[in-house]
């Protein structure tokens, strides 16, 4: 009898054991396949196949892969080390001289005196990439791209290569000795929010990711919010729109704070 109670108990504990790892089962596909995508602000539904397709990371549907990859591209630039070599000193001087239709926003040697962006140092394949997308128009902005439109290659290199010969005037390179937000130092894992030193220079820098020490607060909260609400689309694989997305106004505001600080003498106010 004992031998036959003990047996029994341990089929019920084998049947709850079974049906709690059923019930886990269930509810880790509600929150994978259905919560946690409907939580992001341009998530669509499009029914379960497609949300186990894309946390599987696969196509929904193979016949029409290729051309939904096409008019989703958001940038036709393809960033290579070659754009962020120096120029030479006959294209910094062609550049200069081409720059001077710019100084009305971007100020006198690239240093804005408005909610422009500042351009003085900026890496060479930034403002190539920039330049053409405002051309191609993966970058909206009513002056911007009419000024790009009338750009050739070489007026484009030209004036990347001056404003990175430029200095990175009233600025000071971000480090970890100083007071950083914690999106800027460690940024939000659990949100998929990468630091902001690991693409944004100072502690290290991304091929074709900006300059941002010392910007305009007002520019970069606008831009920010403009990746977040998906107005902005020129950044490549949705970099920045992944990032922005699950950003507060008040983090937003934070990061925005101290980059712009950055532009008083010596770093750091």
């Amino acid at each position: 009898m004992r031998e036959s109670g003990t047996f029994g108990w341990s089929n019920l504990v084998v049947r709850w054991s079974v049906l709690g790892l059923v019930a886990l089962s269930i509810v880790s596909m509600l929150v994978g396949f259905i919560w946690l995508p409907s939580v992001q602000g341009d998530y669509s539904a499009q029914g379960l196949w497609a949300s186990i397709c894309r946390a599987a990371g696969v196509p929904a549907d193979w016949s029409n892969g290729a051309r939904a990859k096409q008019t989703s591209v958001s940038t036709d630039v393809v960033l290579e080390r070659s754009m962020a070599r120096d120029g030479a000193n006959d294209a910094v001087g062609r550049g200069a001289t081409l720059a001077l239709n710019c100084t009305m926003c971007h100020g006198a040697q690239g240093m804005s005196e408005s909610n422009a962006p500042n351009l003085s140092g900026q890496y060479p394949e930034v403002v190539i990439k920039q330049l053409y997308d405002y051309q191609n128009g993966k970058r909206s902005s009513p002056i911007m791209q009419a000024l790009a439109h009338k750009l050739s290659d070489r007026d484009i290199s030209d004036l990347a290569a001056y404003f990175a010969y430029l200095p990175k005037a009233r600025t000071a390179p971000t480090t970890y000795d100083e007071s950083l937000p914690a999106l800027v130092r460690v940024g939000a894992p659990l949100r998929n929010i990468a630091p902001c030193v690991s693409c944004h220079g100072g502690i290290d820098q991304k091929l074709g990711a900006p300059w941002i020490e010392g910007m305009p607060k007002d520019y970069i909260v606008q831009q920010l919010k403009a990746f977040r609400s998906s107005g902005r689309r020129n950044d490549s694989e949705k970099q920045m729109r992944n990032v922005a997305r699950s950003m507060t106004d008040a983090e937003i505001d934070d990061v925005a704070s101290f980059y712009a600080r950055k532009a008083s003498p010596g770093g750091t106010k």
